[in-house]
């Protein structure tokens, strides 16, 4: 495989685990930090010996850069990432791709009419008993998926809140509870499940009056596979519980992951405390297994540097696929699907009917 040259857009405490990766990676040459900021962009270039700039695009002609991973804010993915693809580069944007479809669709366009790839970094998708439930699913082990559920009970305080000026802002953030904490257990959800066609959803801000945006959200989904689906997700418990995604199958069978307990994680600010493991294994011969995917999980998930390790995985796919020209695992696309649910649980709240999927802008 080719060796790619590397750089990130956005110098804040994500951006940090993605530079070390990328430094890290056999075939990425880190080579430059792009950031509105130069006190801030400077200090970050350093830290990792790569050039800094304030232009996107000057970045990517200059450095011949050919990955850059998107680590900004989530309303500001889109004015960095159009510009890196316009010049050049393939880009791998954190979650969410985008705080709107209408920037979800600019991005991909972008990358359609450059010829350029999109990816969106979703690394619980790489915990071992994330994976297993997509296998079992895959093997036909539980039949068809019927039912789906995303459990998400956390919590955020003032202090988080306050620790960055765009946090819990609809322009800063594009959102609240639903864009920033639960789209990875959506994400999941969706894969397992496959695409939504219809979703009625209500938000609300119960003990969160310092912002101005969701800290629960409930929800009710149709599938196209004909199967349903329910999510509840919320900022509001404290001290935090779990996070869970379930799939219940057609022929009976059940299989859940926590991918979150206790304490939530908060990049750069707090560490994650509970390995994942599979919390519901009922398929039919495998009942014992569950207690034994659970001591293996425990035992090995601490083994990694659990902040870089699964980023690295999934940052590795996507080199993969650029030097090799295929797809990479968990592409533009998808990102834009998580987008679309969340966005229409916004709009069902604000009509109080069911939205159609998919939602064209």
């Amino acid at each position: 495989m080719a060796t790619l040259r590397t750089a990130v857009i956005g110098g804040g405490k994500v951006g940090h685990y993605h530079a070390k990766v990328l430094q890290d990676l056999e075939h990425s040459d880190f080579v430059a930090v792009a950031g509105r900021n130069p006190t801030h962009v400077q200090p970050f270039a350093d830290q990792y010996g790569v050039k800094a700039y304030t232009d996107v695009a000057q970045m990517v002609r200059e450095q011949n850069v050919d990955v850059v991973c998107v680590c900004t804010p989530h309303p500001a993915h889109a004015a960095v990432a159009i510009p890196a693809l316009e010049n050049g580069a393939h880009v791998l944007i954190e979650k969410p791709l985008a705080s709107s479809l209408a920037d979800c669709e600019a991005i991909l366009d972008a990358a359609e009419q450059n010829g350029r790839k999109v990816g969106t970094i979703v690394q619980r998708r790489y915990y071992e008993p994330s994976r297993r439930i997509r296998k079992a699913i895959d093997d036909g082990k539980i039949g068809t998926p019927i039912l789906g559920q995303v459990t998400m009970l956390g919590w955020r305080d003032q202090a988080y809140y306050e620790s960055d000026a765009w946090r819990g802002t609809w322009d800063g953030e594009g959102g609240g509870v639903l864009v920033n904490q639960a789209p990875h257990q959506l994400d999941l959800l969706l894969w397992y499940m496959g695409e939504a066609e219809e979703v009625y959803g209500v938000w609300k801000n119960f003990n969160h009056p310092y912002i101005e945006v969701d800290d629960t959200a409930v929800a009710t989904v149709k599938f196209k596979n004909g199967g349903l689906g329910t999510i509840l997700v919320s900022n509001s418990q404290d001290p935090a519980l779990y996070g869970k995604v379930h799939v219940h199958g057609s022929n009976g069978a059940s299989v859940g992951v926590q991918t979150d307990g206790g304490a939530m994680f908060i990049a750069g600010m707090t560490e994650i405390t509970e390995a994942p493991y599979n919390d519901l294994w009922s398929v039919a011969g495998e009942e014992e297994k569950q207690a034994e995917y659970r001591k293996h999980d425990e035992e090995s998930f601490f083994t990694v540097d659990t902040n870089t390790y699964y980023h690295s995985l999934q940052i590795a796919d996507f080199l993969d696929a650029v030097a090799t020209g295929r797809e990479p695992a968990v592409d533009g696309l998808a990102g834009r699907r998580t987008v679309e649910l969340i966005q229409a649980i916004y709009r069902s709240t604000k009509s109080g009917l069911p939205v159609k999927l998919p939602i064209h802008e």
